[in-house]
């Protein structure tokens, strides 16, 4: 377990800088820019994980770091943890496409997951429609909007390597609540019965889909009413 420096071959250091799911304000923006000229950040590059990379000189970082705190901004874990969530902009105020707030879950699911340990890096992606442009299927665990606060969810996909895995269903048309539960129960699966540094798609190939099947009230329908987690994300 760690966080996101790397030292690259001309002697920068890359410093992996992690938002709410890619999303930040103009002052952030602004702060970010400002931190990188007064640090000779050399360049900023977006990542595939909707974080930022600065690429600054060794005996900078410390200050560049330094200067995230006021823009509540952090430097991403790395390593043997749950990696920055990919969520799509995908609610009804950003995108056209969307039927259900994957931007909202994707920013409770990092808030509240990102940087716990497991065996191997896990990935998590999130998206408001049936196109899924965060790739939910490439992700360890990825949730796929369904309807209204409704959410198909696969566990088990690889992504960015010559043998991609496609991720397995687990469960249909479940809450924004429920995906919460099951990312839970997962984890606790995971954490169980994986072999050190080994990947939840190789977990499930040796151990079998069946030693991941949910408890039966992690996928009971919902009521009629929305759960207070589903108004707290529409609010």
């Amino acid at each position: 377990m760690g966080e996101g420096y790397f030292k690259q071959r001309n002697g920068l250091i890359a410093v992996d800088i992690m938002a709410a799911c890619g999303v930040m304000t103009p002052e952030q923006w602004s702060g970010l820019g400002q931190a990188a000229r007064e640090n000779n950040v050399f360049r900023l590059k977006m990542t595939t994980r909707q974080t930022v990379v600065a690429l600054v000189p060794e005996e900078n970082v410390e200050r560049l770091v330094a200067a995230l705190e006021s823009l509540e901004l952090k430097v991403a874990p790395f390593g043997k943890v749950v990696r920055p969530v990919k969520a799509c902009p995908g609610n009804e105020s950003l995108c056209p496409r969307a039927i259900a707030d994957a931007l909202g879950l994707g920013i409770a699911i990092q808030e509240k997951y990102v940087g716990q340990e497991v065996p191997k890096d896990f990935k998590i992606a999130v998206a408001g429609c049936p196109r899924g442009c965060t790739d939910p299927q490439c992700a360890d665990f990825g949730v796929r909007a369904s309807g209204q606060d409704r959410f198909d969810v696969f566990i088990g996909g690889r992504g960015g390597t010559v043998k991609p895995v496609h991720g397995v269903p687990l469960a249909r048309k479940v809450t924004a609540e429920q995906v919460l539960g099951l990312l839970d129960f997962v984890l606790e699966r995971y954490r169980s019965l994986a072999q050190p540094y080994e990947r939840l798609c190789q977990t499930l190939a040796r151990v079998g889909e069946g030693q991941f099947q949910p408890p039966a009230e992690l996928l009971a329908p919902p009521g009629e009413e929305a759960s207070e987690f589903a108004k707290f994300l529409q609010s």
